[in-house]
């Protein structure tokens, strides 16, 4: 089983930019998408009803932030998942940033976690989005269920993370907090699985500014994750970035199950 995560930074955006052949040529079993900006009572039947490489339409699932054109998350599957779920957080809810999909073997998240924004304005609502986060991933794993927290962190973990990671210090994405976070949560008892395979590899990223050609340099930051508890790992094949795949400012993540 392939999953696949990508923030499109616009649905239909990445609608025009060729996301509705990509998705039938490449075909993951699922793929959760993050930061739709879109109900999908506004969207195409191709972008909701997609079909798959054998013409079969997949099923779709959407957490749609109360402001418009703001935020957003999504689940394209093949297999019908058993239940659904928000985060349960109204706080996070209004903004669409959680949609989790309960199958027999794990529970699948896709999550857009904040921005903490220039000069951290945003960094108490990012904190507590990432601690609500953390506690439901435990519960979950309490009740004896596997996860797979796939999605937009918003955070280079560490300096090998990003391009530039001694002018990135005070930077959103990179703030000391974050990256403390991200220890927290790891050692909790999950796993980045991007490391789990590929432990010291440098200059992988999967997000580039549209500035200065910055992906053409690969001027980039590896944001973009699947991370799953330490019990699951061992049913990961392997974890990939695919920067090939255009269409968006961040491109595609991959686990093979």
């Amino acid at each position: 089983m392939r999953i696949v995560s990508w923030n499109v930074n616009g649905i239909r955006a990445a609608e025009k930019k060729g996301f509705i052949d990509w998705l039938k040529k490449d075909a993951p079993d699922i793929l959760c998408v993050q930061e739709t900006k879109a109900r999908p009572d506004q969207l195409s039947p191709e972008l909701t009803h997609p079909l798959d490489d054998k013409n079969q339409p997949y099923a779709s699932y959407w957490a749609s932030a109360k402001k418009a054109g703001y935020s957003g998350t999504a689940i394209y599957s093949k297999i019908e998942p058993l239940d659904v779920q928000f985060l349960g957080n109204d706080d996070f809810d209004n903004e669409g940033r959680v949609l989790a999909a309960h199958f027999k073997d794990f529970v699948l998240i896709s999550a857009y976690f904040p921005n903490s924004q220039e000069a951290g304005v945003r960094l108490p609502y990012k904190l507590a989005f990432c601690d609500a986060m953390l506690s439901y991933c435990d519960n979950l794993v309490t009740q004896g269920r596997n996860i797979i927290l796939c999605g937009d962190y918003n955070i280079a973990h560490t300096p090998i993370d990003l391009a530039r990671p001694k002018e990135n210090e005070q930077n959103p994405g990179y703030l000391p907090e974050e990256r403390a976070w991200m220890n927290k949560f790891l050692d909790a008892g999950y796993a980045d699985t991007f490391r789990h395979f590929h432990p010291n590899e440098e200059k992988h990223y999967s997000w580039w500014s549209y500035r200065a050609n910055a992906r053409e340099r690969n001027v980039g930051w590896r944001i973009d994750y699947h991370c799953v508890n330490q019990g699951f790992i061992s049913r990961i094949k392997h974890a990939r970035i695919r920067p090939e795949v255009m269409g968006a400012d961040h491109c595609p993540v991959e686990i093979e199950l």
